[in-house]
């Protein structure tokens, strides 16, 4: 997130859950496109509420770990909440910005999930990133702008969208930072090109620039 917070993360965070429902499946599959293994460590970049918790947990098992990061204290506070009912010892959260972001150890993988202002700040991205070892997975997902000629859908995805992106500049690419800091992105589309998924390694140099591929593999939209 920027250093602007938009209400929908703050005075109407304890409405998140509800008002984003039909976003879940897709968190579900941007979760699942993220390789992980029992016990690894993952970082959860703008974690929100906590829905993308119990996918990773489910993945990562008992002996894992995931550490959430938010820049709104409203939204920290609901995923602690979340944390406490499920009893879940393996997952805590922190109230900070992506570009605040210092772990005692490097994370094993990190997840951005509909993030966009993270994504558009190359800045956030370096810092994240560089909190995760070498070699670790990387996936980003959320939402984009569909082909330039269906109007009328992208229309409906900026009144989706428009309560939780502060700017829609790079909303058509959203990885476009991405890609030149994380080796071998691979990009899919999801929800008839409304959506999208990224994944891709961290090199040796992706939190100081370094490191990463040049260029997308855009693969073929899926439903």
């Amino acid at each position: 997130m920027t250093a602007r917070l938009l209400p929908a993360y703050q005075s109407d965070a304890h409405r998140y859950d509800d008002r984003t429902r039909v976003f879940q499946h897709f968190r579900q599959e941007i979760v699942e496109a993220l390789p992980l293994r029992p016990g690894d460590v993952v970082l959860d970049v703008g974690c929100g509420t906590g829905l993308c918790f119990a996918p990773l947990l489910d993945k990562i098992g008992p002996t894992g770990r995931v550490i959430g990061i938010d820049a709104a204290q409203e939204m920290v506070t609901v995923a602690r909440d979340r944390i406490e009912r499920h009893g879940w010892h393996n997952v805590e959260v922190h109230r900070a910005a992506a570009t605040e972001v210092r772990l005692d150890e490097p994370a094993d993988a990190a997840l951005f999930c509909a993030v966009h202002d993270v994504l558009q700040s190359e800045a956030a991205l370096r810092t994240a990133l560089a909190q995760v070892r070498p070699g670790g997975w990387v996936v980003a997902g959320g939402g984009k702008w569909a082909d330039p000629w269906l109007v009328a859908l992208n229309l409906q995805v900026r009144a989706l969208h428009a309560p939780y992106v502060t700017d829609f500049e790079g909303f058509d690419r959203p990885w476009r930072h991405l890609e030149r800091l994380i080796h071998d992105l691979h990009v899919d589309d999801l929800a008839f090109g409304t959506g999208f998924v990224a994944a891709g390694r961290t090199g040796s140099g992706s939190g100081s620039g370094t490191g990463g591929g040049e260029t997308a593999r855009q693969a073929s939209t899926s439903t």
